[in-house]
């Protein structure tokens, strides 16, 4: 789609509903043809270049394996606050050099708004992957893909936010994708780590209904996905302040007794203690499916961005 080709993904509020829509139909057809064990060379020739300056797994891994499995090639630098960053060197100037090397670039920053601060020191596509307490737009499209899978549609579910909503960028994110959608939320979470009220203006300016509590009972009940986020430590300036919400919320097998039937959780992970393994076996537990589904969806964008598709 012209729409999508030579663009940089910066914010989940970026797309329409029609590009999100072909994001997803991509995704679909490019895991279809993993599972049948094809062999794709859609980025045959280029090259993906990323740049994580806080750690990562699942994004910077299933970034380099989408490129990998579209037939492209990947230069990664994992630890890029270690590298010329150390010495002082500007992100504009870092992704002045990497341009010469890549021909689309995904960046992790911990700094609200560096991905747009590197979109603008060059033209090839910039991938936002994380700017701290900001967004995570790709993490958004991989949650709104499974939760398509999971439940068959996003339209006329209630969606369940917990944890650090504050501070939670993929929380952010996905409560930002889903404003187009007719969907509920429910937000929990303490009263230190609510919903940016910006954001919950805007859900509500878009008719969205949304609802705030401090108890997972509350959504439990009537939520059709829970999606469990984990209290970021490296997001608090106070030890103790972290040390005393850590445990907030901590999702066990008895939670499901009140439960509505059916119940879908996901986590975008890492999780610390706020989902007990015991969870793991149960049918509705989609959070590493979740992750897997992150191959797929960037797949989608990274042909997208750079034309290919």
């Amino acid at each position: 789609m012209a729409g999508l080709a030579h663009k940089d993904v910066l914010r989940a509020d970026q797309f329409s509903k029609d590009e999100v829509a072909l994001i997803m139909k991509l995704a679909g057809e490019y895991e279809a043809a993993l599972l049948q064990g094809k062999r794709l060379n859609v980025m045959e020739g280029k090259i993906l270049s990323t740049l994580f300056y806080e750690p990562s797994t699942r994004t910077r891994l299933s970034f380099e394996a989408a490129m990998l499995r579209l037939g492209g090639t990947v230069v990664s630098v994992a630890e890029a606050k270690s590298s010329s960053a150390s010495k002082g060197e500007s992100l504009h100037d870092t992704i002045k050099t990497v341009e010469g090397y890549a021909d689309v670039i995904v960046l992790r920053h911990p700094q609200i708004g560096s991905a747009e601060e590197a979109a603008k020191a060059t033209d090839k596509p910039v991938v936002n992957a994380g700017d701290g307490a900001g967004q995570h737009p790709t993490q958004s499209l991989l949650d709104f893909y499974t939760i398509q899978k999971e439940k068959g549609t996003v339209e006329d579910q209630t969606i369940v936010l917990a944890g650090d909503l504050k501070n939670g960028r993929t929380a952010h994110s996905l409560a930002l994708l889903l404003a187009s959608y007719h969907v509920k939320f429910i937000f929990v979470a303490p009263k230190a780590l609510q919903m940016p009220r910006e954001i919950i203006d805007r859900l509500k300016a878009a008719r969205i209904d949304v609802q705030e509590t401090e108890d997972l009972a509350d959504g439990l009940r009537t939520g059709d996905v829970l999606y469990m986020t984990r209290i970021q430590k490296e997001r608090f300036e106070d030890p103790a302040e972290y040390e005393r919400l850590k445990d907030s919320f901590v999702l066990t097998r008895k939670h499901l007794d009140q439960a509505k039937e059916g119940l879908t959780v996901m986590h975008p992970l890492p999780r610390v203690n706020e989902i007990a393994e015991e969870m793991d076996d149960y049918s509705g537990a989609a959070y590493f499916r979740q992750a897997a589904n992150g191959v797929p969806v960037r797949m989608a964008l990274l042909a997208l961005v750079t034309g290919r598709a």
